[in-house]
């Protein structure tokens, strides 16, 4: 019998974070969370909360954009959509007011509104598809077609006591479909509503044992067939499979049997599962929450990772908090309401074989395999070089690293009992062959214990620290903080900065607390001693570059020009102007590497809500000093210019702006008290108002961009060409 193996990584969970904080219900009944949808693209969502809010996020930002909110005594009643036809949000209030508005609109009761004549479940959309409404009474409209006649009579589908418990869409190769599921006296039900012929299917589901009903269900599309996963209180998981293709069946028909296979047995300790939920991943893959962790103890919720094809758990994070049984996942991430966080985990689901399942896949490759394998430099793993290493290059690469695994090495339980006693001489050298291994990848929970030990010794012992050896860990991007969450720390009371600007590029669960007790010390560190500090190249580069440019020429920024400040420039001989020197803010306060240090602090993931309070134990002086650094580098920016550093880490202008946003509501009273400050804040007046000046004109012109962007192109160009475009 022969095998192929298509991946050597079992799936992954990796380090989440805080979306938002919960407000839950009095009695903990519900998270307080009604619903999450994609938005635009993989990077955001929309929350719609159990009460009167809807909140736009940009997921890796942890940030929200906008919220939208009902008046008081309205209710939302349904979860909101993204329509990508028309770029509208769609929600439904008190259950028959059907909303719609832009992402520019600011209050809701100004945009449009129609109230139908029977109650919504839910409405569901699809990218470039038309939204879809369904009735709590089961009938379905398309949302332009109700909204054509909002009074229209809407039928009953349901019988008297049958009532909605779950609902979603499916897009087909052909069209798009809606599944629900309902309940009625023990009993559980699935319709599927077909738009192409316009069809309802009803199934009856196998009944499981006395008293239970589904707590989840969640489906996915492949090969013509819908797959129903559906998830029972005693921990069985069910799986069936729906036809899209059926025969229409005639109305008052019986209900057609709907088999089911046992996907998955799960331990779910004594008694019954009261919240849980599972999420279909992939064909192979389960995500479940809410169950304990087959090896933790009891009372401790978890969630996991579960491979169906041969019944294997692969991931398992705890949960801390109550479990409310919600589970929502889009783009690779998964976001879970818990305790009183909303926090989006990362996952990863390689196609599996049985080897890979058990974890112990060790796949044997060709020459030529190993020839094709790039070794990752910084480019590649800060900024994923566009240019590929020739093969002769990597093909060197890949036999010396061949030949230093050449050598017996320990294993990974010898190298704990090492660290434990050892010099750091033995330390550093059995730990470097170990990371010499070409499955490096595959050993991340064994590099989290190593960096974990490493770092116990080295807080217990003075005399014990590893560099090196750590920074390699943490460029394995096997590590993360809440794997280590000492190492940060450590490194900051070594004044290990090169190791502290490592963990700030490839962790991205750094707390807000110990984000700020970084900026605390690069901030109040002495320019002569950040100078004589290691750094990664690259971010070098970048502040070379923007304080090359305090001798050069001060362009146009975006509108503005620090020189004039809205002044009257009236006045002055050529020979003045000339004399002009550079202006204070065009003079960066902080030296080279004190400036690279502060790069990745703004370039750290956070919560606004979390940061805040840990920004306002700054001092005053470093406040400013931070402020006029920012300014320094909104005015680089800005300017026309200055050129674009793809290849290189650097912040954004918008983290640039968020940061000063952030650092004046934490100390606004005392910055606006503060005499010395009052230039500053000028300034900072300033920027902003070009902006809205120039975001004013730019208005002016978006109906000209837009017409360009519907212009078809002439494919036929040859090597040159000029083209005339009138704007009127």
């Amino acid at each position: 019998m022969s095998s192929t193996f298509f991946s050597s990584s079992m799936a992954a969970l990796y380090e989440g974070y805080t979306l938002c904080g919960l407000t839950p219900s009095q009695n903990l009944s519900n998270s307080g969370i009604q619903g999450v949808e994609p938005v635009r693209d993989s990077d955001h969502v929309v929350v719609t909360d159990s009460r009167r809010s809807v909140t736009l996020f940009k997921v890796s930002d942890q940030k929200s954009l906008s919220s939208w909110t009902v008046k008081q005594g309205q209710t939302l009643t349904c979860s909101a959509v993204y329509n990508s036809k028309t770029k509208e949000y769609v929600a439904v209030s008190d259950s028959k007011v059907i909303r719609i508005w832009k992402e520019e609109d600011i209050h809701l009761d100004k945009a449009f509104k129609a109230t139908v004549s029977s109650d919504i479940w839910r409405v569901h959309s699809a990218a470039e598809l038309e939204p879809v409404v369904l009735f709590q009474r089961g009938a379905v409209r398309f949302l332009d077609s109700l909204l054509s006649a909002p009074k229209q009579p809407i039928e009953e589908v349901l019988a008297q006591e049958e009532a909605i418990r779950w609902s979603t869409n499916v897009v087909t190769e052909s069209q798009q479909l809606v599944i629900f599921t309902t309940e009625q006296k023990g009993d559980n039900f699935l319709y599927l509503q077909r738009f192409n012929p316009n069809t309802l299917q009803k199934y009856r589901l196998e009944r499981g044992e006395p008293g239970l009903s589904p707590l989840s269900f969640s489906a996915s599309y492949k090969d013509k067939h819908i797959r129903l996963v559906y998830l029972y209180p005693n921990g069985h998981v069910y799986q069936s499979l729906v036809p899209v293709r059926g025969l229409a069946a005639d109305e008052g028909a019986p209900a057609l049997p709907l088999p089911r296979s046992l996907l998955l047995a799960l331990p779910v300790g004594e008694g019954l599962l009261e919240a849980a939920s599972a999420q279909v991943l992939d064909e192979a893959h389960v995500a479940v929450v809410g169950l304990p962790h087959p090896s933790a103890g009891a009372g401790k919720d978890f969630l996991c990772i579960w491979n169906t094809n041969f019944q294997t758990l692969q991931a398992g994070k705890e949960m801390k908090g109550k479990i409310y049984g919600q589970l929502w996942g889009y783009s690779n991430k998964l976001f879970i309401p818990h305790g009183k966080s909303f926090s989006v985990i990362p996952y990863e689901c390689p196609k599996s074989s049985l080897a890979s399942a058990l974890g112990k896949l060790r796949q044997a490759k060709t020459e030529e395999s190993k020839a094709s394998t790039s070794v990752p430099s910084w480019n590649n793993i800060l900024h994923e070089d566009k240019a590929n290493p020739s093969k002769t290059v990597e093909t060197r690469k890949t036999r010396t690293t061949r030949k230093s695994q050449s050598a017996p090495s320990l294993t990974n339980d010898q190298i704990m009992e090492l660290i434990k006693t050892a010099s750091v001489a033995e330390v550093q050298k059995e730990v470097e062959g170990l990371l010499s291994r070409t499955d490096v990848q595959d050993l991340q929970p064994s590099l989290g214990q190593l960096a974990a030990s490493l770092v116990s010794r080295s807080l217990g012992e003075e005399a014990f620290y590893t560099p090196s050896i750590l920074a390699q860990l943490v460029q394995t991007r096997c590590l993360c903080h809440s794997m280590c969450p000492d190492l940060v720390l450590l490194a900051l009371e070594k004044k290990d900065y090169f190791l502290c600007q490592l963990c700030l590029q490839f962790f991205p669960d750094i707390p807000e607390a110990v984000t700020c007790a970084c900026l605390k010390t690069f901030i109040s560190m002495p320019d002569s001693d950040a100078e004589k500090v290691n750094l990664e190249p690259e971010s070098i580069s970048l502040m070379e570059t923007l304080m090359a440019g305090e001798r050069d020429p001060v362009g146009l920024q975006n509108g503005f020009s620090p020189a004039t400040n809205d002044m009257d420039q009236s006045g002055g001989t050529e020979a003045e102007k000339k004399e002009t020197t550079t202006p204070p803010e065009q003079i960066c306060p902080v030296g080279l590497h004190k400036g690279v240090l502060l790069n990745e602090v703004l370039m750290t993931a956070y919560s606004d809500f979390f940061l805040l309070p840990h920004l306002k134990d700054l001092s005053p002086q470093h406040v400013v000093l931070l402020l006029r650094y920012l300014q320094f580098l909104y005015l680089k920016y800005s300017q026309d210019a200055f050129p674009q550093m793809h290849g290189l880490r650097s912040p954004t202008l918008t983290q640039i702006m968020d940061w000063v946003c952030l650092l004046l509501d934490a100390h606004f009273t005392v910055l606006a008290m503060t005499p010395e400050t009052k230039g500053l804040l000028h300034n900072l007046h300033t920027f902003v108002k070009s902006q809205v000046r120039l975001f004013s004109e730019l208005g002016k012109i978006e109906g000209s961009l837009h017409e360009l962007n519907k212009m078809k192109v002439n494919k036929d160009i040859g090597q040159y060409s000029i083209e005339v475009i009138e704007l009127f």
